[in-house]
């Protein structure tokens, strides 16, 4: 594809951008020349926020603190999440409310706090994961979470188009980001070898240039 966005004149906010997806996302970005600024929960350096985005506070203060330091704000990449494996009715209600909270509530805050400030021709990014497009036993919660955010992109693109904002929903296969080896609750099952992430990030910030709106698992794979 030709590319259709140029990246450097533009200012990213990459939420989750200490981890495995979203440091790559974030460096490839900077690579490409646009200002980008991380959030996590985790300490960071010049160019980088900690905030708990799980509050609509903190999410919102994120963007604006973006917007005061450059003046915009054209692209958003959440790749934040945690994940929890275990049957459904051994989950308790502090894992299923970690896992919304984070995975679920903290992108819709984002995105509530992001699209006002954004201009035309601004991106948003969500990375919700092929477990969105076919959950699984042992990963019902995490899951659920990850397709509700998929379901909310699917509506909230339409209403970002009204502001000439694109929004993306990537679904990328298992990936080798160590996520699993972090749960906050259960043990994760043997998975197949995941992709890498620096491969995942490449076809994220693909995505972002050539107009894309919406990258399936298939997408990954092709």
């Amino acid at each position: 594809m030709t590319e259709q966005f140029g990246f450097g004149d533009k200012v990213a906010l990459v939420a989750g951008g200490t981890g495995g997806i979203g440091s790559r996302v974030a460096a490839l970005l900077a690579s490409r020349g646009a200002k980008v600024t991380t959030v996590s929960r985790s300490t960071g350096g010049d160019n980088h926020i900690s905030a708990d985005l799980r509050s609509p506070a903190a999410a919102g203060e994120a963007v604006a603190g973006v917007v005061s330091r450059h003046g915009r704000l054209d692209i958003v990449v959440n790749a934040v999440g945690v994940v929890a494996f275990g049957d459904a009715v051994a989950t308790s209600v502090d894992t299923v409310e970690e896992v919304f909270l984070t995975n679920t509530f903290a992108h819709v805050f984002l995105c509530q706090a992001a699209l006002p400030a954004m201009g035309k021709g601004g991106v948003i990014v969500a990375v919700s994961g092929v477990v969105a497009e076919q959950n699984l036993p042992g990963m019902s919660v995490y899951g659920a979470s990850k397709a509700a955010v998929r379901s909310f992109d699917e509506a909230f693109a339409r209403e970002a188009r009204r502001a000439g904002i694109r929004v993306i929903d990537a679904r990328p296969p298992h990936t080798e980001t160590g996520l699993a080896t972090r749960a906050v609750a259960g043990t994760a099952p043997r998975f197949p070898q995941g992709l890498s992430p620096d491969t995942v990030a490449s076809r994220i910030v693909a995505a972002i240039a050539d107009g894309e709106t919406d990258l399936p698992s298939s997408a990954f794979t092709a």
